[in-house]
C-alpha cells in the first residue's frame, strides 16, 4: 500500500514531464527551441517534436504572409507639391533565427515598428525624387517596386521577406486643399471664358456671313425684279403701240377715259385749266377732236 502511494506521484510527474517535452508545430508556423535564451534548434516543418522540460522553451512565429499598414506620412516631391501618402506592406518571416536575434523578445510588434521606420524613410526618399504627377498618375507601380526593392535588404537583415509595398492613397494636405481647389476653379473659369470668347467670335462670323448673304440675295432679287419690270413695261408699251396702230381714234378715246378716271376721283374736287384744253375734248362733244 505504501509502495503504491509513492508510485502514483512519480507517475504523475513522469506523465507531466513527457507532456511538457512534447510540442506540435502546424503548417502555419515555425518554431524556435531556446535553451537559456539561446537558439538550440529551428523547427520549420510541421510535426511533433520534443524538448527538454524546464531547460528548453519553444517560441512560435507565424509563417503566413502578414500585412502592415504604414502610418500616413507627408512627402515633398520635386515640384514642392506636398502630398500625404497612405501605404501598406506585405511580408513574411523568412528566417526565424535571424528574426529572433534581431528583435529579441519584442516579436512581431517590435519588428513592425522597425519595418515602419524603414518603409517611411524609403518612401520619402523615392517619392521625393520624382514629380507629384508621377505619384498621382495611375502608372505608379514602378515607384512602389522601387520602394520595395530599396527596403528589401534592411528587412532581410531582420529575417523578413518584404513581398510587396502598395500606395493606398495619395492626397493633398488638408490645409492645401482650399488653395488647390481655388487654382483649379480659376483655371476652369479661364477655360470657360476662352470658350465663350471663341463662341462669340464664331457667332459674329456667322452673323456677318448671314448679313452679307441677305444683302446679296436682296440685291439679286431687286435686280431681277427691275429686269422683269422693264420687260413688262416694254411688253406693255408694245401692246399699246400695236393697239394705237390698229385704231388710233379708239386708242386715244381709251387713253382719255383712263385719264378722266384717274383725274376725276372723289378726292380731286377742284381742277384749274384752260377751257380750250385738249383734256376736255371728249367731254365737249360726241365727236373726237380733229
Amino acid at each position: 500500500m505504501r509502495k503504491q502511494t509513492y508510485l502514483l506521484p512519480i507517475a504523475v510527474v513522469a506523465i507531466m514531464g513527457v507532456l511538457s517535452s512534447v510540442f506540435i508545430v502546424d503548417e502555419r508556423e515555425r518554431a524556435l527551441v531556446l535553451q537559456f535564451g539561446r537558439v538550440e534548434d529551428v523547427k520549420a516543418e510541421p510535426g511533433i517534436y520534443f524538448k527538454v522540460p524546464l531547460l528548453q522553451e519553444v517560441v512560435r512565429y507565424d509563417d503566413r504572409i502578414l500585412s502592415r499598414d504604414i502610418l500616413p506620412l507627408e512627402v515633398t516631391p520635386l515640384d514642392d507639391r506636398r502630398l500625404v501618402v497612405d501605404a501598406f506592406a506585405r511580408y513574411r518571416i523568412d528566417n526565424v533565427q535571424t528574426f529572433r536575434q534581431a528583435v529579441g523578445v519584442g516579436g512581431i510588434a517590435a519588428a513592425e515598428d522597425r519595418l515602419d521606420s524603414i518603409l517611411r524613410a524609403k518612401t520619402r526618399e523615392i517619392l521625393g525624387s520624382v514629380a507629384s504627377n508621377d505619384i498621382l498618375s495611375s502608372d505608379r507601380a514602378a515607384l512602389m517596386s522601387r520602394i520595395r526593392n530599396s527596403a528589401y535588404a534592411e528587412a532581410a537583415a531582420m529575417g523578413l521577406e518584404l513581398i510587396d509595398v502598395r500606395l493606398k492613397r495619395t492626397d493633398l494636405p488638408r490645409e492645401n486643399l482650399d488653395a488647390t481647389f481655388g487654382r483649379m476653379r480659376a483655371e476652369r473659369e479661364r477655360e470657360a471664358a476662352d470658350e465663350i470668347a471663341r463662341g462669340n467670335e464664331a457667332a459674329q462670323r456667322v452673323r456677318a456671313q448671314a448679313d452679307r448673304t441677305k444683302v446679296e440675295i436682296v440685291s439679286d432679287a431687286n435686280r431681277q425684279s427691275e429686269i422683269i419690270r422693264g420687260e413688262a413695261d416694254a411688253k406693255r408699251n408694245g401692246i399699246y403701240a400695236e393697239a394705237f396702230n390698229q385704231d388710233q381714234e379708239f386708242f386715244e378715246f381709251y387713253r382719255s377715259l383712263s385719264a378722266y378716271q384717274r383725274a376725276l376721283k372723289g378726292e380731286n374736287s377742284t381742277m384749274v385749266m384752260a377751257p380750250d384744253s385738249e383734256f376736255f375734248n371728249y367731254l365737249k362733244s360726241d365727236r373726237p377732236a380733229e
